[in-house]
């Protein structure tokens, strides 16, 4: 190798140097396309599997939506349905038997009390009032007579004239004649009060909604059978309206309670009223109680009878707080919300239940105030189970 000439030596390791160098850009390039490709085709796939791993995190701690219970207002309203009637109705009948001569109101006239509405001809009543009234004359003849005669007695038995046993019958026998004159004159009074009833009057103000008879009718007062009434009357200047309100809003209802009537017939008008009374008494049936709403109606505008809206204004002294109706969850220990603690995990409280306001529902006790309750819980929700609160406020609160 030392016969070679220099420069061919020199050439030679020149060109192992260059092989050299270009079997090791090779092998870089070969590391660098290997390395590339392990990027392009792992990467994705460790970032899928982050995602699913942070999936899998997310589905094993439900996302729920909380709401922090507000202070119910202190008044509410109620609307029901009310049935408006009279203040006063009654029915009329006639005390005496006989024939109708006359009437003198018809349906939908208005009357005063006392007021004459019909005449009654009977004739019998007044046969026996006049012969009741020749017995009364009688007997008060008779009475003189024996008052007389005792008087005289007594004078004589004072002189020893006669027996005291003499005097004591005359006497008794004054005392008789006295009975009977009190009697005779005590069926003159209640004839004379049979025959006042020839005239049908009116008990109260009001207005005439049903005549049943006319002229020439004969009127039967329950002498062979039950009595037709005569004629109907409603007082309609001032009305009762009845209004069935729940057993849960009883409590709130007393006398004094301001109403509003509305009726599909007026649209926009409201009439005023106030709560008289109550029945003071759950009716088992219905599970309602029975109230009573007075109203003036001097115009006559409402009719007795029709139907209405009435909204009552319930007032509450001490107002619990107040959640929507989708947080409650109906358990066999009770009414419960899902509350969610500080560290994300789920506590199921029991509450009492106060007022209903149609879509939230006032909590008399078993919250404080300041708790994060779930709103829509799932059926499955249970107390420990961890949970993630969702950013996103709740739609229904």
């Amino acid at each position: 190798m030392s016969l070679l000439p220099r420069c061919l030596i020199h050439r030679f390791e020149g060109s192992r140097a260059m092989y050299l160098s270009k079997s090791r850009l090779s092998t870089t390039l070969i590391a660098v396309a290997v390395c590339t490709a392990l990027a392009i085709g792992g990467l994705p796939r460790l970032a899928a599997r982050d995602q699913v791993e942070q999936q899998t995190a997310a589905l094993g701690k439900p996302s729920v939506s909380v709401i922090t219970p507000i202070r119910a207002p202190e008044q509410q309203k109620l609307m029901l349905p009310g049935d408006i009637q009279a203040y006063q109705r009654a029915s009329i009948y006639a005390r005496t038997s006989g024939y109708l001569k006359s009437w003198q109101a018809d349906i939908g006239t208005h009357v005063h009390s006392g007021q004459l509405l019909a005449q009654i001809e009977a004739p019998e009543v007044d046969a026996q009032l006049e012969q009741a009234r020749s017995d009364a004359a009688m007997a008060s003849a008779n009475y003189e007579i024996a008052k007389v005669t005792a008087d005289r007695w007594a004078d004589m038995l004072k002189k020893n004239a006669v027996s005291r046993q003499s005097a004591e019958e005359n006497i008794s026998l004054m005392k008789a004649k006295q009975a009977t004159l009190a009697a005779a004159q005590a069926n003159v009074k209640r004839l004379e009060q049979l025959q006042s009833y020839e005239n049908v009057r009116a008990p109260f103000d009001g207005v005439i909604t049903v005549r049943n008879v006319d002229v020439g009718a004969l009127i039967d007062a329950g002498n062979s059978g039950p009595p037709a009434a005569l004629f109907e009357l409603a007082q309609t200047d001032r009305l009762r309206v009845f209004v069935n309100v729940p057993q849960d809003d009883a409590p709130y209802i007393a006398a004094g309670t301001p109403a509003q009537l509305t009726l599909s017939q007026y649209q926009g008008r409201t009439f005023s009223g106030t709560v008289a009374r109550t029945s003071g008494a759950i009716d088992p049936r219905s599970r309602t109680l029975r109230v009573e709403v007075d109203m003036d109606n001097p115009d006559g505008t409402l009719l007795p009878g029709a139907f209405a809206q009435v909204s009552l204004t319930l007032s509450s002294s001490q107002p619990g707080l107040s959640l929507p109706a989708n947080a409650l969850l109906f358990r066999p220990q009770g009414v419960q919300v899902a509350v969610v603690d500080a560290g994300g995990v789920v506590r199921l409280k029991t509450v009492q239940l106060g007022r209903d306001f149609g879509t939230r529902v006032e909590i008399r006790d078993g919250l404080a105030g300041n708790e994060q309750v779930v709103v829509n819980p799932s059926d499955a929700i249970s107390a420990g189970q961890a949970v993630r609160i969702s950013q996103h406020p709740a739609g229904s609160a």
